[in-house]
C-alpha cells in the first residue's frame, strides 16, 4: 500500500503569541512550530499499516521551514519519504486552495491508495481540509477514525469512527480512500536516535506552486490583529446586606444596563 499523510505545522501551545509591527500577524520568527497533535495521530497509523501490509508511507505538508521541520521529524518516525510544498504565506490561503495545492501534490506524486490526516488542526480547528482534499482527489472518505483494518487485496478498509454522544460506528470505505483520524486513536511512536539519522537520508522532494499548477497568492487579506482588551474589573460594595443590595442593583442598572 501506498499511505500519504498530510502533516501541518503549527506552533507549539507553549509559545508565547504576540502580533508583529505590521499588526497583521503574529511574529512567526518567536514561535516553535511542532506537528500538528492530531497529524502524529495519522501518522502513526499510516506507520501501521504500512509495517502490517508492506509499500510505503510518504509524509506531505505545505510551508516554509517549518514544513520542512515537521516532515523531518516524520521521517524520523519512520516515514519514507517527504514531499514539501514551499509557500511561504500559507496562513493566507485559506483551507480550500491548501486542499487545493495538497491535492496537486498527491497526484502529481502518482496518487496514493490511502490519504491520512488528522481530524483538525491545533491553530483553527475547522476540520474542512481533509474532507475537501477528499473530494479534489475524488475519493471516499470517512471522517473521526479511531481504528482502521485494511484489507489490500479486495482494495477495503473497515473503520471504526467516534461520533457524538459517544456513538461508534463501523462502515467500510473502498480505496482508494481518505480519513481523517481522531486524537488518542492510537499512540505515536518517539523517534528513535537510529530513525533521526535514518531520516537525513530520506528522499526529500520540495516542489513550488508552480511545479504543482497551483496558485500561492492569498485568498483573503488580513488588515490588523489586535490583542482583546481587558474590561473586567472588581468592586466591593461596603455596608449592611440591604445596603449592598441596593447598591448593586442601582449599579446593574445604571452601570451595567442590564436591568
Amino acid at each position: 500500500m501506498k499511505i500519504l499523510s498530510c502533516i501541518k505545522p503549527v506552533p507549539d501551545s507553549s509559545s508565547r503569541l504576540s502580533i508583529n509591527e505590521a499588526k497583521n500577524w503574529i511574529k512567526t520568527q518567536d514561535l516553535t512550530f511542532v506537528a500538528n497533535e492530531a497529524d502524529n495521530y495519522a501518522l502513526e497509523e499510516a506507520l501501521r499499516l504500512r509495517d502490517k501490509h508492506g509499500g510505503e508511507t510518504v509524509v506531505l505538508s505545505l510551508g516554509g521551514e517549518e514544513a520542512a521541520r515537521v516532515l523531518r521529524a516524520g521521517l524520523a518516525m519512520g516515514a519514507d519519504r517527504a514531499i514539501q510544498i514551499a509557500i511561504n504565506n500559507p496562513h493566507t490561503l485559506g483551507e480550500f486552495a491548501t486542499a487545493e495545492a495538497l491535492a496537486a501534490a498527491i497526484q502529481k506524486d502518482g496518487g496514493a491508495d490511502l490519504v491520512l490526516a488528522g481530524v483538525q488542526s491545533d491553530d483553527l480547528g475547522t476540520g474542512t481540509t481533509g474532507v475537501m482534499l477528499a473530494e479534489l482527489l475524488g475519493v471516499p472518505h470517512a471522517t473521526v477514525a479511531i481504528a482502521v483494518e485494511a484489507n489490500p487485496d479486495a482494495k477495503t478498509l473497515r473503520v471504526r469512527r467516534e461520533l457524538e454522544g459517544a456513538v461508534i460506528e463501523t462502515t467500510e470505505v473502498k480505496l482508494p480512500a481518505l480519513l481523517t483520524v481522531q486524537y488518542g486513536a492510537n499512540q505515536p511512536r518517539y523517534a528513535s536516535l537510529k530513525g533521526i539519522m535514518a531520516a537525513k537520508k530520506k528522499p526529500f522532494a520540495v516542489w513550488s506552486a508552480a511545479d504543482l499548477g497551483v496558485s500561492s497568492e492569498s485568498l483573503f487579506e488580513i488588515r490588523e490583529l489586535a490583542v482583546p482588551e481587558k474590561k473586567s474589573r472588581v468592586e466591593f460594595l461596603q455596608g449592611t446586606p440591604e445596603e449592598a443590595v441596593s447598591l448593586l442593583v442601582e449599579k446593574l442598572r445604571k452601570e451595567a444596563k442590564v436591568l
